[in-house]
């Protein structure tokens, strides 16, 4: 679709920090089977240019079936049942982690998950805490599905959605699909001369959603409506999301200069705006947390995160990674939010230094008992403060 690519009118893309790049089986799959850098070499390129400005990239991957099918040509039957699958999984990892590693210019991390891993809370922030450190080390993780455990898995378009699911972990700015399609079309560009290529999705609608076809490729797992489905899913996280052609050298190139050929999907709000309104709202368990005068100041006064020594006491039972209300010494509540240690930890750590953690637990999960950024003050700050000074 090289005309239709030219005629997306380019926009500016949001401002982004750090940003998912879900690249698809088709633009890795080579024509006589495994993998090729024709088309990566691009993202690649994109990806150390945001380096280079201070940018974080996480890289979500498809092609491991793929590569492991070109390494097994002689077995023509193979690849038909899941096990098959997970096998030709397992096979094709170690060259597509070599393929990205022989493009970048940084220590590449490979990352397999599970969505068992994704809704376990313990586990979630165990993956959370690995990519952020990587990230932190200057390291660019590549994720991929583990598809050699996951028994249901190896599903249609499972990456787009993982894609979704990794930004909101790693709190991204921006979700960016690579794709071998250039834009959303207002119906199926292979099938309708007429179809329209639509620059800007404000919201995405029942009406929008009916746009997206099934999947259109015999090498990945994907289709425009999985793209949808991930654009819905860290819309959700307030998250916006990219898609474009990642076999358009120039697309890719434009990219680097915060500009977009293809369609860009909106979110109401911002992304931090999304996730405090969750913290806000989302049903909490029955774990309470007291603290004192100096803590409530510190959480109200917008970027604290609650540490073991403003802690006054604990009261309820949860786990790692549950939601918590945050009180003050009168029982107010003062803010809401997903508690780092479970309520054992919790109790054991009240009042102490976080320097202090390792000692009394053996061993740490960070100095933060809820960190800021998985923090939400209450709607009405300014009366549990004055509560709380009283």
């Amino acid at each position: 679709m090289n005309t239709a690519a030219r005629q997306l009118p380019e926009r500016a893309l949001p401002s982004w920090r750090r940003a998912v790049l879900k690249v698809g089986s088709n633009l890795l799959a080579a024509d006589g089977g495994g993998l090729s850098t024709h088309y990566a070499q691009h993202l690649a390129a994109f990806v150390h240019a945001s380096h280079a400005v201070g940018r974080e990239v996480v890289l979500v991957s498809s092609g491991a079936v793929a590569a492991g099918r070109a390494l097994m040509r002689e077995h023509a039957a193979l690849g038909a049942g899941l096990a098959a699958r997970q096998a030709l999984a397992a096979l094709g990892q170690a060259p597509m982690i070599a393929l990205w590693q022989s493009l970048s210019q940084r220590p590449v991390a490979q990352v397999l998950l599970t969505h068992d891993d994704l809704r376990n809370r313990r586990r979630y922030l165990n993956a959370r805490a690995t990519l952020r450190e990587l990230l932190a080390f200057g390291v660019l993780p590549v994720v991929n599905e583990n598809d050699t455990v996951a028994v249901d898995e190896l599903k249609l378009g499972d990456n787009d959605n993982l894609a979704a699911i990794v930004a909101a972990l790693v709190d991204a700015d921006l979700l960016l699909i690579a794709s071998d399609v250039d834009a959303l079309y207002s119906a199926d560009p292979r099938r309708d001369a007429l179809a329209e290529p639509i620059g800007h999705v404000p919201q995405l609608t029942p009406e929008v959603i009916a746009m997206a076809g099934g999947s259109g490729s015999a090498v990945g797992t994907g289709g425009m409506r999985t793209k949808l489905e991930a654009a819905a899913k860290a819309a959700g996280a307030g998250i916006p999301t990219a898609l474009f052609s990642g076999r358009e050298p120039a697309t890719v190139e434009v990219l680097v200069q915060g500009r977009l050929r293809g369609t860009l999907f909106d979110v109401a709000g911002n992304r931090l705006q999304a996730r405090k309104y969750w913290l806000r709202h989302a049903p909490a368990g029955s774990g309470r947390i007291s603290v004192d005068a100096g803590a409530v100041r510190a959480l109200l006064g917008g970027r604290a995160s609650l540490l073991p020594g403003g802690m006054l006491a604990v009261a309820g039972e949860f786990q790692r990674g549950d939601l918590v209300e945050i009180v003050d010494a009168g029982d107010r509540p003062v803010a809401r939010g997903l508690c780092q240690y479970g309520a054992a930890e919790a109790r054991r750590l009240a009042g102490h230094h976080s320097r202090d953690i390792e000692n009394v637990l053996g061993y740490s999960y960070g100095a933060e008992i809820v960190h800021r950024d998985d923090l939400a003050t209450v709607k009405n700050p300014e009366a549990a403060a004055e509560g709380s000074d009283a």
